[in-house]
């Protein structure tokens, strides 16, 4: 939810005291390289700024990023249920379950209906426990597992419980499948792509991702990184 806005459509913001930022994080940037580029727009403020879930590169939509004290509600923002929408390519998988890499093996789909689609995502609503992708940013001994991957070693993943509260397709047109999926914090919608294509007897990786919500907050009220950042930098050269 935005603030309510000046006639320049932005809030009076308080960056020291604390502020809550909705940014639609734009196609291959990094979580981080949006928070780089808002810290460095507030220089020569020597402040806190976080974001509350990470996204990969190839995903966009709604990050929060936060500023000052508002830092310390990093954890609780996390915390909260996420909403995606997105697509599947079935057909195929990936080693990254994405595009970040290329397929290494191939299915036939002739033979796969939208009955069968529908029945195997209900298979996946409610408490489950999955495996994070071998390119991920989850730690073992220290190290990112994407890191391990890309020197080809073999890792051994350990499952995690979350929660899948709705997971529906919105369009079927193989070998694409758009979804909507509800989720609790710490879900991989990669994962949920490879073991989709599994339950199939089949293969699939995520190749569109979005993040539409976390808890109240939706992208539609989220602002451009780059017009957010000129703005701050205007603010500093009229002296606001």
């Amino acid at each position: 939810m935005k603030q309510e806005t000046n006639e320049k459509g932005y809030p009076d913001f308080n960056f020291l005291a604390g502020e809550r930022l909705l940014i639609d994080k734009p196609y291959q940037w990094t979580s981080f390289d949006v928070v780089n580029k808002i810290r460095n727009a507030l220089k020569p403020l020597k402040l806190k700024v976080g974001h509350a879930g990470t996204l990969d590169p190839l995903a966009t939509g709604l990050l929060i990023v936060c500023t000052g004290k508002l830092t310390k509600t990093i954890d609780a923002l996390q915390a909260q249920e996420k909403e995606y929408i997105g697509t599947f390519t079935l057909g195929a998988t990936t080693p990254s379950y994405d595009l970040e890499t290329s397929p290494n093996q191939y299915f036939d789909v002739s033979h796969l209906d939208e009955e069968q689609l529908r029945n195997v995502c209900q298979r996946f609503v409610g408490e489950l426990e999955q495996y994070p992708p071998a390119h991920s940013a989850v730690k073992v001994d220290g190290e990112r597992l994407y890191e391990k991957a890309r020197r080809g070693e073999n890792v051994e993943l350990k499952p995690r419980k979350v929660s899948i509260f709705a997971f529906e397709l919105t369009r079927i047109h193989l070998p694409e499948v758009d979804f909507r999926v509800v989720c609790s914090k710490g879900t991989y919608i990669r994962s949920l792509a490879h073991d989709f294509g599994k339950a199939l007897s089949n293969g699939a990786y995520l190749s569109k991702l979005r993040r539409t919500r976390s808890g109240q907050f939706h992208v539609a009220d989220a602002y451009d990184v780059l017009e957010l950042t000129n703005h701050i930098r205007s603010l500093k050269e009229t002296g606001c």
